[in-house]
């Protein structure tokens, strides 16, 4: 049992470990700053380990070695000999260390930071991966345009764009079901209506199709109409959830797309629905 606890020991931290190499990027947030202050860092987990910091709108940008050990997932790293750099009027580049973890329900990096050269220097990063190589050289101002996007993330509690777009890929959509003539959403789907959201307010591109559906008692033209009002419970339901209403398509099919017989109660219930895509 002991030497089945070591493997599985052995096993998490090479995991672990693995997701800690290669290129990530972020900010560093000093304390008492704000969110939109915060200036840029990338971390380089490669055979040199190094970090590049950048100074927000401008085109200062120092790049060190890192020395860095990393134990069970956890990585404390000091910045060490200067490589490169260009300096701005008004700033000074302060050797930080650095105390990081990879939070696998986010997808970031993050920890906080602190320098014993400069005193009063200290704060919290937060750092994403990205498929990219850590530049050792002066970069255009225009290449930090990701930094907005990703302030705002953190800001509205989002997870990193690779999770993200795990759980819009793994997400199973289930039908919505009503009661006999009726369009009022019942409590136990107000759940997953709201993960519906959280997955659609997690991408800026992404839309729902709503779809209105009935079974075949009572005409055509009175179906039609009890399917879109279905459709519309939904749409209310999203829009006072935080889903705004242009990142909603509604449809409604009436008694026109059965998914069961419409000749025993059974099937009539699962003709009584509402349906869902993204598009």
């Amino acid at each position: 049992m002991k030497y089945q606890l070591f493997i599985f020991s052995i096993f998490v931290s090479f995991l672990m470990n693995a997701q800690l190499t290669g290129v990530w990027k972020g900010v560093l947030i000093r304390d008492g700053q704000k969110l939109e202050q915060a200036s840029i860092i990338y971390f380089d987990f490669g055979k040199e380990p190094l970090t590049r910091e950048e100074v927000t709108g401008k085109e200062g940008f120092a790049v060190r070695t890192l020395k860095m050990e990393t134990k069970n997932g956890q990585i404390k790293a000091k910045q060490s000999t200067m490589v490169k750099k260009k300096d701005i009027y008004g700033n000074r580049w302060c050797a930080l260390d650095f105390e990081m973890a990879f939070v696998d329900s986010t997808g970031y990096l993050q920890g906080k930071f602190y320098s014993l050269e400069c005193k009063g220097v200290s704060g919290k990063l937060v750092c994403f991966k990205v498929s990219e190589t850590l530049a050792k050289e002066q970069t255009s101002v225009e290449l930090q345009s990701w930094r907005p996007i990703f302030i705002d993330d953190i800001k509205n509690g989002r997870k990193s764009r690779e999770v993200r777009d795990s759980e819009r890929k793994n997400f199973q959509f289930e039908p919505i079901y009503f009661d006999y003539d009726k369009a009022d959403i019942r409590p136990e789907y107000e759940a997953f209506l709201k993960r519906i959201v959280y997955v659609i307010n997690s991408h800026s591109d992404l839309r729902v199709r709503v779809t209105g559906n009935t079974d075949a008692d009572g005409s055509d033209a009175y179906n039609d109409d009890l399917s879109k009002r279905r459709a519309e419970a939904i749409i209310d339901f999203f829009v006072k959830a935080g889903l705004k209403r242009d990142r909603i398509v509604i449809d409604f099919k009436g008694e026109k797309n059965p998914v069961s017989d419409n000749k025993s109660a059974e099937g009539k219930q699962l003709n009584r629905r509402v349906d869902f895509a993204f598009i």
